[in-house]
């Protein structure tokens, strides 16, 4: 290749970059802006120290799971003592 032909190259190569430059700039121009981040005075800090465990006492009473016959010293129904 000649040097002319390297410079139509690279010419053409910037040109066809600058026009999708220009459409992706149109892109973001039509774009809905970001959300604006979250308010620091309405967020909570939650500690890594662990939970108090009695908070957890009765937590299978609350549909979390395990049966309520269970703790009663029953069996479930359709099951055997």
């Amino acid at each position: 290749m000649s040097l002319n032909d390297d410079l139509t190259a690279v010419r053409r190569n910037l040109d066809e970059l600058a026009r999708k430059v220009e459409r992706l700039e149109q892109r973001a121009a039509r774009q809905k802006p970001a959300p604006a981040p979250p308010d620091p005075s309405r967020m909570v800090t939650v500690p890594d120290t662990p939970y108090d465990s009695t908070l957890w006492t009765d937590s299978d009473d609350e549909g979390l799971g395990g049966c309520p016959a269970d703790h009663a010293g029953l069996a479930a129904p359709g099951t055997a003592p």
